[in-house]
């Protein structure tokens, strides 16, 4: 299709596969993994639609043009080869966010400095004024990209990063990352299809986006603004059409997301960001300790969730790593339980064998992502039972 051009969306270490699928079951065209990020085709109502919708994007990039720099000339003029008047006027602002890997440069605010210059030169000279600079809300945000020589001018779609879901006003004191939150869920396999639990859920961000995923409700949609709300080909009319057909393909959810807590602050937080989130209806969330719960459903339970690590735990560290597979063994038949942690060391408290590791990132710790398989009965009960069952 003519109206097609390439976007690239942004993620974290570890997500690029499922933020594939993910683009695929909406409709992206040419969907390409690269580190990081993955890059795709679309037209402007895929834009509105792709940012509305996924989960595990932080921003969504939109490339304009490309040309090679060494040094600052050669940097100004090819941003100068951009005609600007196309994205831009002059009454109103803009800024640039510099990403840099080059040898040639040394430091993205100098850079960011040069390409604010070559913009505003090229106004100054064309019509005897210039856009202003704003930092916090500009009308366009830019995206130059420096990778040795090549370098890429991309137009951000987003504004602030999409994990700004717009349904958290109350947090604690390490919150989760919502798309660190959403992608954890659907790397464990969540799909609505069952009862769910969070047995340390903080301010609510995991128990939040497993009811959107299990309802299919965009993640997305209580955010107040995109970037492109601002762009001069923004289209109303188009935006509330995609808004309308996501809407319509929200399902229903026929089993129970409960969120335990033991600090009474914390249940009230996530209470209030289940109810800005509009998910009250599907979410339970009481104060309770993990380590003295027991299973209360009867068919098999998803869980996952993010266990305290830092400092504030150093001392207790052992012991709490220990509760943990004390009570998922003795209390939590049938479940599956998945936990992120930075502790790498402080699983091998846990006392039980890990089925699945994987590698991810919580801002700049390195974490793992664990699974431990919770059978009914012991383990060996249950490859007896599959086994007759095969045979």
């Amino acid at each position: 299709m003519e109206n097609n051009f390439k976007m690239i969306a942004k993620t974290f270490f570890g997500f690029e596969e499922i933020l594939a699928r993910e683009l695929q079951v909406l409709g992206a065209q040419e969907v390409e993994q690269g580190v990081r990020m993955v890059s795709f085709k679309g037209d402007k109502g895929f834009m509105y639609k792709a940012n509305l919708s996924l989960r595990t994007a932080l921003k969504i990039l939109k490339p304009i043009y490309y040309f090679r720099a060494y040094n600052e000339l050669s940097l100004y003029k090819g941003i100068q080869g951009i005609d600007w008047s196309k994205y831009l006027n002059a009454n109103q602002s803009f800024v640039i966010d510099v990403t840099l890997h080059s040898d040639h440069f040394n430091h993205s605010q100098f850079v960011a400095l040069k390409a604010k210059d070559a913009v505003v030169d090229q106004f100054r000279d064309r019509y005897g004024k210039r856009p202003s600079i704003d930092k916090d809300f500009p009308d366009l945000r830019i995206n130059l990209h420096i990778h040795d020589d090549q370098c890429s001018v991309a137009l951000d779609t987003s504004g602030n990063s999409l994990h700004q879901r717009g349904y958290k006003t109350a947090t604690n004191i390490a919150p989760i990352n919502e798309v660190l939150a959403a992608g954890m869920l659907l790397l464990s396999g969540w799909d609505g299809q069952g009862d769910f639990m969070d047995p340390m859920c903080g301010s609510g961000t995991i128990l939040a986006e497993a009811a959107m995923i299990a309802c299919n409700i965009p993640a997305n949609i209580n955010r107040k603004e995109f970037a492109f709300e601002k762009w001069n080909d923004w289209d109303n009319d188009l935006f509330d059409m995609i808004v309308d057909s996501l809407m319509k393909k929200v399902k229903e959810f026929h089993y129970t997301i409960t969120g335990y807590d033991k600090a009474p602050s914390a249940v009230m937080k996530a209470k209030d960001n289940i109810q800005n989130a509009n998910l009250d209806d599907y979410v339970t969330i009481r104060q309770q300790d993990f380590f003295t719960s027991e299973k209360e459903t009867r068919g098999p339970l998803h869980m996952v969730f993010n266990p305290p690590y830092g400092e504030r735990l150093d001392i207790e560290m052992e012991r709490f790593y220990r509760e943990i597979g004390d009570t998922l063994k003795q209390s939590y038949p049938g479940t599956n339980a998945w936990f992120i942690t930075a502790n790498l060391e402080a699983l091998k408290y846990v006392g039980l064998k890990p089925s699945r590791k994987i590698k991810l990132f919580n801002g700049k710790l390195e974490t793992r992502f664990v699974k431990y398989e919770m059978y009914e009965g012991s383990k060996r009960t249950k490859f007896q039972k599959d086994t007759n069952e095969t045979e």
